[in-house]
């Protein structure tokens, strides 16, 4: 595998939002031929947070045709612009409707998973992708970092998501960079992911490698995920791998 590192510790969060805010993903004729040939591993995708993170995940999935339903704690009314903007298959949902996907993404602030756990207290079965941060506070800007003893972020999260399969990716990149179109004249950009269940990061290594990205396994939640948390190796590294 040759990696080339392009980029690494991206501007301020202003700087993020103008980024996703210009639309930079790629068109849906990119993404189908991207897809063309691939099973589908997820019918369906839900996104609980409707911020930077989740808009750029959201363009990609719906550009891919794939159904993604978005949810935050504001209700569905609060996402009506937003769902227009993304267009089918995009849906406004509840927390509780965005949960019952084939996969979940949590990207919402990292303190309030467990209100999260309050809303859904049974996760039984369900594969669920942690992209969050560790971060103290996220009000009026993301700001500290939870001292979480000896565990890590992930395992922390899996601990108050009783009976989720927990896969880590998507923290450790900027969303301007994750709402890019993942291929460069150089390669494809990677997502670092972390996970302890063999056949769930299976699938979401199909389902990113058909988004068209490089999926790299850094190992499981306890050794990769330390890895991918605030201040360590591989946060806001941006990395080309080279095809």
């Amino acid at each position: 595998m040759s990696l080339a590192v392009t980029y690494r510790r991206t501007g301020d969060h202003a700087e993020v939002l103008e980024r996703v805010a210009a639309r930079t993903w790629s068109d849906p004729d990119v993404f189908s031929s991207r897809l063309e040939g691939s099973a589908i591993v997820f019918n369906s995708i839900g996104l609980i947070g409707s911020g930077p993170i989740a808009q750029a995940l959201a363009h990609h999935l719906v550009a891919a045709q794939i159904p993604t339903n978005v949810s935050n704690s504001r209700g569905p009314d609060s996402l009506t612009d937003l769902v227009a903007d993304l267009g089918s298959p995009a849906r406004a949902v509840t927390v509780e409707q965005a949960a019952k996907a084939d996969l979940v993404i949590l990207a919402l602030p990292f303190v309030r998973i467990p209100e999260l756990a309050q809303v859904v207290p049974d996760w039984t079965g369900r594969t669920v992708v942690d992209a969050t941060n560790e971060f103290a506070h996220y009000t009026p800007a993301y700001s500290g970092q939870v001292d979480l003893g000896g565990e890590t972020s992930s395992e922390w999260v899996a601990r108050h998501l009783p009976g989720a399969t927990i896969i880590k990716a998507f923290n450790t990149m900027s969303s301007s960079y994750l709402a890019a179109d993942p291929r460069h004249h150089d390669g494809r950009q990677v997502v670092f992911y972390a996970g302890d269940n063999s056949a769930a990061c299976a699938d979401f290594d199909q389902l990113i490698s058909g988004l068209g990205y490089a999926p790299v396994h850094v190992g499981g939640l306890r050794q990769g995920g330390k890895l991918m948390q605030l201040r360590q190796p591989l946060s806001l590294l941006h990395v080309i791998k080279q095809d």
